[in-house]
């Protein structure tokens, strides 16, 4: 027995030298992502009923500084359909999402991309957790790039030749403000471009949210400075631009979304609910300019009963009481609505996306505990990229992939990014911009997103080469599935309406 116990210490001893080279390697090995990496995969997709090969190249391309070199590389998944046989006529789109901080994820799939995470019909998660086909995507009449800046996704700061880290005021200088953010960006939207033999394809530029600002920068950038000249923008869920809508503006502004948020949750009066969503909202759209907007610029001085009568407008369209629109001098601020509308149900609703119910610990206060919205996008969007990118388009990495980078503090001073749009649309008689919002973001209200359509082009000469489009759902409208299937046939229809007749030059008729 003692024998049989030595021997068995004698094997454990040897058994744990045998580990130990294996554990000491891992340990030893660096958790850093390649500058310049490619896997690309072979698929088949049936989009609007025409089955649709393509491939998709996963991979990470470097941001190299003034002195060429590489201190920082992004992470990219670029679609391709494979039966296209003249890139020349073939549109890119080139796809940025927002925060700033934000991965590339959220559109990539769960909008314009071939596959789409698993969610109901109204956006909600499911599991298992993974993806299906998308069978709206845009793949049929336009390639795809998905783009990581800095610190989202994969993308990372590089260590310099001698293995040290750039200093956090250096990457903010560089990478984490919005001009820095467009000027590298273009810079490597041009290497991309180039490496990948896409100079004469027909390009376009879509944002959501805070990637709204940085890709109508982008436009005068990749014009002025690349010497790139797009055909579309399309802005999703737009932020401000740099255009300013302070005190009576920025107050009235938020009534149209209140009032959209209202109807959904069947809170108005009968007369309102049985009114179709976008005439009841064409209604309120007119009070606020006519009304509500010169009533809040005389603020205290208006007449008492002039005051009565807008109170009482508003709390009909809002679904909140005259007495809680009084107390606040018919200022209603976003976070107050969100806890006060279903306040008596003790519920919440939502920021980016108001359908969302939540509930806090007490009914009481002036806004919720959380955004109901994003934890349960969260819980369907995390799971689904790590094993789409892992198990399905092969690309393998112990680096996490960072659905919200640390990219803060992020520098907004300077931001003229709407002039920017405007001058590089002024330069440039082919390109278009569309606007598209749903009508129950709270976060980027869709009446915000109208008003800056209106003052991009001041002097309106350009408005026909403009558009907006709305949706019933938030700032992710394409989490609902019909909102799915129309904005993604939008941007489809806006493709094709923007690419020019053959012979077709760029240039004013007088």
């Amino acid at each position: 027995m003692v024998r049989n116990y030595r021997f068995l210490s004698v094997m454990m001893t040897f058994c744990i030298f045998l580990v130990l080279p294996a554990q000491a390697e891992l340990q030893n090995s660096s958790r850093e992502i390649e500058p310049q990496t490619e896997v690309t995969t072979e698929h088949k997709t049936t989009i609007r009923g025409k089955k649709i090969p393509y491939t998709a190249t996963v991979g990470t391309q470097p941001v190299w500084n003034a002195d060429g070199e590489a201190v920082a590389t992004l992470h990219y998944t670029y679609y391709q359909r494979s039966d296209a046989q003249d890139t020349t006529t073939r549109p890119l789109m080139i796809s940025f999402n927002g925060g700033p901080g934000s991965a590339s994820v959220w559109m990539h799939i769960a909008y314009t991309g071939p596959k789409l995470l698993n969610i109901d019909d109204e956006g909600y998660p499911l599991q298992p957790y993974g993806v299906k086909s998308n069978p709206y995507s845009i793949l049929d009449v336009a390639d795809i790039v998905y783009v990581n800046p800095v610190n989202t996704g994969y993308s990372r700061v590089l260590k310099n030749k001698d293995g040290d880290a750039m200093s956090k005021e250096e990457q903010q200088a560089m990478f984490f403000g919005v001009n820095a953010d467009i000027q590298y960006l273009a810079e490597w939207i041009n290497t991309f471009v180039t490496r990948n033999n896409r100079w004469r394809s027909p390009k376009y530029l879509i944002g959501e949210s805070y990637g709204t600002t940085r890709v109508s920068g982008l436009a005068l950038a990749l014009q002025n400075q690349q010497w790139m000249y797009l055909n579309g923008v399309i802005l999703v869920s737009p932020t401000g631009l740099g255009i300013k809508r302070d005190g009576p503006v920025k107050a009235a502004n938020r009534l149209p979304y209140f009032a959209a948020t209202a109807w959904h949750h069947n809170v108005l009066a009968p007369q309102f609910q049985a009114m179709e969503l976008e005439s009841f909202l064409a209604e309120v759209e007119e009070f606020t300019l006519k009304e509500l907007l010169p009533a809040l610029a005389r603020g205290g001085f208006i007449p008492e009963v002039e005051k009565k009568n807008i109170i009482s407008r508003m709390s009909a369209y809002s679904g909140l009481s005259e007495q809680a629109i009084a107390q606040n001098n018919l200022d209603v601020s976003p976070q107050f609505f969100w806890k006060e509308l279903l306040r008596t149900e003790g519920k919440t609703v939502g920021r980016l996306d108001s359908r969302y119910l939540g509930m806090d610990r007490q009914d009481a206060g002036t806004q919720p505990d959380y955004n109901a919205e994003l934890t349960s996008w969260l819980h369907a969007f995390t799971p689904a990229i790590n094993y789409y990118l892992r198990e399905q388009l092969n690309f393998k990495t112990d680096i996490k992939y960072n659905m919200f980078g640390n990219v803060h503090p992020w520098d907004h001073n300077d931001n003229h990014s709407g002039e920017d749009l405007r001058q590089a649309m002024a330069a440039n008689p082919y390109l278009k911009v569309m606007i598209q919002s749903g009508y129950y973001d709270g976060a980027t209200n869709y009446f915000d997103a109208k008003y800056t359509l209106w003052q991009l082009d001041p002097s309106g000469r350009m408005k026909g080469r403009m558009s907006f489009k709305g949706y019933r759902s938030g700032h992710m409208m394409y989490l609902r599935r019909q909102d799915l299937e129309t904005s993604n046939q939008d941007i489809r229809d806006f493709i094709l309406s923007s690419l020019p007749a053959e012979g077709q030059p760029a240039r004013y008729a007088r």
